[in-house]
């Protein structure tokens, strides 16, 4: 179960979801034969075949498997573990993108909450889910509230990643994305410039 997952994870990546799909099923059903339907590795299956179905849009049949996954979690592993929060993120990453932006806001509260307890305030995790957060805001148009979200989660990880990461990259993207809709172009073109200048690096 744990290479048929690995190797559906691999296929994601790829964008080859007819290939990964049905290894994702056939690991989850050992798992949950094996080991029960409330095990953790069941949450994890559960998780990745749901992140699979958000990257391409299907939210209708991931909702219901990240409501799974995190429950399985905050039952077996304590409403503070760390991939409790990973659930709650996934989980407000489906109602964002279908507009339940009522719904998603606590869920990245609530999963920010316990990164910074378990982990730090200065984990890259925190800087995700600010940046998740950021983007509930700034998909209503709430701007000067994900501004400074946007600007923690990239200093976050220019300290701890150093300023050639990706997800510097990403950060950078993010707050320029930001500046261009505020009209302060020279700062976004800056932080563009940035960016594009990592990206390179990764090709």
């Amino acid at each position: 179960a744990l290479t048929l997952n690995g190797l559906a994870v691999v296929l994601s990546v790829q964008g080859r979801y007819e290939e990964a799909e049905p290894l994702y099923i056939r690991s989850l059903g050992i798992w949950e034969r094996t080991v029960g339907s409330d095990h953790p590795d069941v949450a994890t299956a559960l998780g990745n075949l749901a992140v699979m179905y958000d990257s391409q849009g299907r939210y209708d049949e991931a909702e219901p498997l990240h409501r799974r996954a995190l429950a399985i979690r905050e039952s077996k592993l304590g409403p503070e573990h760390p991939l409790v929060a990973t659930s709650l993120e996934n989980l407000a990453d489906v109602c964002r993108a279908q507009g339940e932006y009522a719904e998603a806001e606590p869920l990245y509260e609530r999963a920010l909450a316990i990164i910074e307890r378990a982990l730090g305030a200065e984990h890259p995790e925190v800087a995700s889910s600010l940046s998740g957060l950021a983007r509930l805001y700034s998909d209503q148009g709430w701007l000067g509230a994900a501004e400074p979200l946007y600007a923690k989660a990239l200093a976050i990880r220019e300290r701890v990643l150093g300023p050639d990461h990706p997800d510097v990259a990403a950060s950078l993207d993010s707050l320029a994305a930001l500046y261009k809709a505020t009209g302060r172009l020279p700062e976004a073109e800056m932080l563009q410039k940035r960016a594009e200048a990592i990206h390179a690096l990764e090709r």
